[in-house]
């Protein structure tokens, strides 16, 4: 893991994929762990998600808006217990806004402005030291609109890839808590992943051990 000597800075790692490490400060990240704390506790909980072939997520996951599972959304959770998934609140719709306009400027990327950009749900993900994700693509969503990821706790490796495949070429980026990535235009539907989380990492007065990763994103559906 590269050392902390100097502050890393803002890099666009693709077109239309940019980073901006630091982005949330330290209150608002105990704010996000409190509210995923809150949402942990249902109406759906944090689980393990089953795959089609029968494997098993190493992540525990949570959604706002719509239930994911793959490789659909629904608006109750018939994977988990059948409940309806809990609302997703008015402050992240303005969270994610903050974070387009931030990443690309008023003018946004790709035809979406970030005063226009609505998501309506949210995948929250939490990794353990153990926990990894495969390359993959978002692509359940009938919106191109960017995705906009935040990381708090432990620090990751992401590895950002394109579009075509899950192999080269990529970059790799160490995501830390309070970085923001968004990746939208002609880097929408690249490949991503997460190879490996360093452990005991994070700042402890956070009070979290692991990582959460909260990812926004529009459907489409309703429209």
């Amino acid at each position: 893991m590269t050392a902390g000597l100097f502050p890393a800075e803002r890099a666009e790692v693709a077109p239309g994929a940019v980073h901006i490490p630091g982005w949330l400060s330290p209150g608002r990240q105990r704010e996000l762990v409190r509210s995923c704390r809150h949402w942990a506790r249902g109406p759906v909980p944090f689980r393990h998600t089953r795959l089609p072939r029968g494997g098993v997520m190493s992540v525990q996951t949570v959604c706002l808006g719509w239930h994911w599972q793959p490789y659909r959304h629904t608006r109750t959770a018939d994977d988990v217990n059948g409940a309806p998934v809990a609302e997703f609140p008015d402050w992240l719709v303005a969270l994610g806004r903050e974070a387009l306009l931030d990443a690309y400027g008023e003018q946004g990327v790709a035809s979406v402005e970030p005063s226009g950009y609505t998501p309506d749900t949210a995948l929250i993900n939490f990794y353990d030291g153990d926990a990894r994700m495969g390359m993959h693509q978002d692509k359940e969503e009938r919106s191109g609109a960017p995705v906009v990821s935040l990381s708090i706790g432990d620090t990751c490796l992401f590895r950002f890839g394109n579009t075509e495949n899950r192999g080269r070429p990529y970059t790799d980026v160490e995501l830390s808590s309070g970085d923001l990535f968004v990746f939208g235009g002609t880097a929408r539907f690249a490949y991503h992943g997460v190879p490996k989380v360093y452990p005991g990492t994070a700042e402890p007065s956070l009070g979290l051990t692991g990582r959460l990763n909260i990812t926004l994103r529009e459907t489409g559906f309703d429209a």
